[in-house]
């Protein structure tokens, strides 16, 4: 990540950071709706402040949230004490050795991370969320697509209002980076509702080999 994003935690309003949203996705609740995923051993990496972990924890699932955010952390373990909900959240560099987690999962899935994480960096990613998941376990990710037309329109990477700088992807470059080691079940680009507007995002939907 190429920004401190703890300090982001730190200084701004919850509930002006773009990607905090307690209302669980669309693209995500519809996969529990529809029996695709069901209530297993999940991760939710980049979990931020835990609201989409404490939204299937409450459904069931096994839920360990990962985050670099400290400070995300902190809230996100405080929100689930005053909810009664039982999740797991850690602090760890979704780049780093992930010594923090324990234990394999069947459900992992990354809401918005991916255009953090520059290509440079997205073997490493990829090498360690083989790491974290069993043999058949199925995997979400939503990623900002280059076709999205928010923070100058064009451009694979875009600086923002946050101080971040976003990289924007293509539905073959995500196929390309996960293919190799899952299968892809479902891919498209999708609207996803963002504060203050929508976005176009790149949807995979894929089975670990």
């Amino acid at each position: 990540m190429k920004y401190d994003v703890d300090r982001l935690y730190q200084t701004t309003p919850l509930d002006t950071i773009p990607w905090n949203c307690e209302t669980p996705p669309y693209a995500l609740a519809s996969l529990v709706k529809s029996g695709k995923v069901s209530p297993c051993k999940t991760i939710d990496l980049g979990c931020g402040t835990g609201n989409y972990a404490m939204y299937l924890a409450g459904l069931g699932f096994d839920v360990t949230g990962i985050d670099s955010s400290p400070t995300a952390i902190s809230i996100a373990r405080e929100n689930a004490e005053k909810r009664g909900v039982l999740c797991m959240f850690v602090t760890g560099d979704l780049l780093g050795d992930l010594h923090e987690i324990r234990g394999k999962f069947d459900f992992g899935f990354d809401w918005e991370v991916l255009h953090t994480i520059y290509p440079e960096d997205r073997a490493t990613y990829v090498r360690n969320l083989c790491r974290l998941l069993n043999t058949g376990a199925r995997y979400l990710s939503v990623c900002f697509s280059e076709l999205d037309p928010q923070f100058g329109g064009s451009g694979k990477y875009r600086p923002t209002p946050a101080g971040t700088t976003l990289y924007f992807s293509s539905e073959e470059e995500i196929r390309d980076l996960f293919s190799p080691e899952f299968i892809i079940k479902d891919q498209k680009t999708i609207d996803v509702p963002g504060k203050p507007y929508p976005h176009k995002a790149v949807y995979l939907l894929a089975e670990r080999r």
